[in-house]
């Protein structure tokens, strides 16, 4: 398209001027809507990723082959030193820890309670890799990874009537199946607002659970392995699962946490189906838009073509203008997208309320309160890309619809 039929195309958009702000409007709006929309799964989800990772086994953990399908402290990982080694030499792998977890038994003097624990080095975690350390809010964290310490979730803590100093025993079964025991004082109680957490975790130093259940001094149950971006995770698995060698075995956290991966995986779909039809209502209008104008104008283009104007120059023309609306309209939707995306992103939206009413937590995994918007960049160049290929899609009928005027036919429309 040369610089006439640009200039001539843009000269046209404006002859109805008040269609021409409407479709550019509907436009900006629906471009608008899908980064706004796009952006909340993008962050929130993420966000709830790597809460999980932080309260699981990290954005990919590394265990025993069998592990997954029989759960048992039997199934360790032998040479947990070379693992972590492995796993951090990978570029996309930023920390990787040591864990055992499982299920213990709690008793105090009158009752017992089953909760799920993990055994990790508070000397070198941090709430970067487990999330509830932040939510510790009586008391402390035990000191030292041999410390006889422990911290329970605090609905825990009031099913089994203790508070702080108190003591407990817990129960664990080790790696030959034989029942063994340890008696701790309870140093801390956390509290996240979700109920499986708060009412079911035990937080037990490494060193100490390590020895109870008689494993040998390299000796976890997985190591847990933390990204930059959580989005590698499926690559980063792939890789170290042929460079750990057949004794363990690398998974994604999505092959951990199954149900958090479906519940995502479904808010994102209906996501996109929404996009979906919102872009298929602006492709709509932009084709009114375009058809109508072409249908006004036909004697005009029976005139051009008598003239020398050829059919390719008339569709070239027509879809210039689609190109015109794309980039305006688009232009536009960044401008009036830039002010909420700000404010979303530093200021959010408070959906406290509604979590009170349905619940704090998808999978164990506690929603937070205020939602932001951040989009990746991946994202926004699907929408916009997506933007541009819907408006020019619906120039080409009124553009071929344009080429094939017949010039004495269209001359005699009055």
């Amino acid at each position: 398209m040369g610089t006439g039929i640009a200039s001539m195309a843009w000269r046209n958009l404006w002859r109805n001027r008040r269609r021409t702000i409407v479709t550019l409007s509907s436009i900006a709006f629906g471009t608008m809507l899908a980064i706004l929309s796009t952006g909340f799964g993008d962050h929130n989800f993420s966000q709830m990723i790597d809460l999980a990772a932080r309260l699981g086994g990290g954005h990919v953990t590394l265990q025993h082959p069998e592990y997954l399908e029989m759960p048992t402290l039997s199934r360790t990982a032998l040479g947990a030193s070379r693992l972590r080694e492995i796993a951090l030499a990978d570029p996309d792998v930023e920390r990787a820890m040591l864990r055992i977890v499982g299920n213990v038994m709690v008793m105090s003097a009158s009752q017992s309670q089953s909760a799920g624990f993990i055994a990790f080095d508070p000397a070198v975690e941090d709430v970067g890799t487990i999330s509830v350390l932040d939510s510790i809010k009586e008391g402390e964290l035990f000191a030292s990874s041999d410390a006889r310490g422990v911290v329970l979730g605090a609905r825990l803590a009031e099913k089994l009537g203790v508070r702080i100093g108190r003591k407990v025993v817990y129960t664990l079964t080790d790696k030959h199946g034989e029942i063994v025991q340890e008696a701790a004082r309870v140093v801390g109680l956390v509290r996240t607002g979700a109920a499986s957490v708060d009412g079911g975790l035990c937080l037990l130093p490494l060193d100490r659970v390590r020895s109870l259940l008689r494993y040998g001094d390299d000796e976890v149950l997985q190591v847990a392995l933390f990204l930059g971006d959580q989005r590698a995770a499926q690559d980063v698995a792939a890789r170290l699962t042929g460079a750990v060698g057949p004794g363990a075995t690398a998974l994604a956290w999505y092959e951990i946490q199954p149900e958090l991966s479906g519940f995502i995986a479904m808010k994102v779909a209906s996501a996109w189906v929404i996009q979906l039809v919102v872009m298929l209502l602006v492709a709509a209008g932009i084709f009114n838009t375009l058809f109508v104008s072409v249908m006004e104008r036909l004697r005009e283009f029976g005139i051009m073509l008598a003239i020398g104007f050829s059919p390719a120059r008339l569709f070239s023309l027509i879809m210039c203008e689609s190109l015109w609306l794309a980039l305006v309209g688009l232009a536009l939707g960044a401008l009036v997208t830039a002010g909420p995306y700000w404010y979303l992103a530093e200021v959010g939206v408070d959906i406290s309320a509604q979590l009170e009413i349905q619940g704090a937590e998808v999978a164990g995994v506690a929603m937070t309160p205020i939602m932001h918007v951040g989009i990746y960049l991946d994202s926004l160049i699907v929408i916009v890309v997506a933007a541009l290929c819907a408006t020019l899609v619906s120039g080409l009928y009124p553009a071929v619809s344009a080429g094939r005027v017949a010039p004495v036919e269209s001359i005699r429309i009055v």
